[in-house]
């Protein structure tokens, strides 16, 4: 464990994007960030960005992203309640809305720990790629867009199984996104998310496809 608890061994940067955020808020990121090492002792950089998309709303959900700079490539971590998790929780907001008025930061801190929690799963699957521990499908999984919320930049995929899988738009390849409908088959890889499985490096398939117009042959 780290002993300072506060300050983690690697560079830090902390943002906040339409966030009245409370001084302390730093506090609870940093000493988050800290615990991490002990999932990875590699990490090379973090950078986290919390956002309120919809802060004229009351009770919406924090944003956390986290990025995860490690020998290899980057790690990201994203923490966007979808629509279907907030219409689960609307019961309970609604009778426990009032308590979230006299406790507005309430929320911003289970954010930021979800989003570390996240965090540190991805880094422990990581450490165990290394380490040759997990072997890396040989083919990509093949799904069906389910839902699609193109105002919001994200969706879901069903397998063949019935498994749901989210995806956001940055994980699709090609910049393929608004040509997306509900019905495309994509082939994607699947990684952990801090709230389920969810689908990176989607690809539309050749079916589905943007069509090559060919060349005229000169007469």
């Amino acid at each position: 464990m780290n002993k300072t608890g506060m300050k983690p061994g690697f560079p830090l940067q902390i943002t906040f994007r339409n966030v009245k955020a409370p001084p302390q808020a730093s506090l609870w990121i940093r000493s988050e960030a800290a615990k991490l090492g002990d999932f990875y002792p590699r990490i090379m950089g973090c950078r986290v960005a919390v956002d309120s998309p919809h802060r004229h709303r009351h009770g919406d959900p924090f944003h956390v992203r986290i990025d995860l700079t490690v020998p290899g490539g980057e790690l990201l971590i994203r923490h966007e309640p979808t629509l279907k998790s907030r219409a689960q929780k609307l019961g309970e907001f609604e009778i426990k809305k009032h308590l979230g008025a006299r406790k507005p930061h309430k929320h911003l801190r289970q954010a930021i720990n979800d989003a570390f929690k996240a965090a540190g799963r991805r880094l422990q699957d990581y450490a165990r790629r290394q380490r040759g521990d997990v072997k890396r499908r040989e083919s990509p999984s093949v799904a069906t867009v389910n839902q699609l919320f193109k105002d919001k930049g994200y969706g879901f995929l069903v397998t063949p199984e019935g498994r749901e899988i989210y995806f956001h738009k940055a994980s699709v390849l090609q910049r393929a996104f608004p040509r997306l409908s509900v019905g495309t088959t994509v082939i994607f890889a699947e990684e952990g998310g801090d709230r389920g499985p969810q689908a990176s490096s989607v690809r539309v398939t050749a079916k589905h496809g943007m069509r090559r117009i060919p060349k005229q042959r000169a007469a």
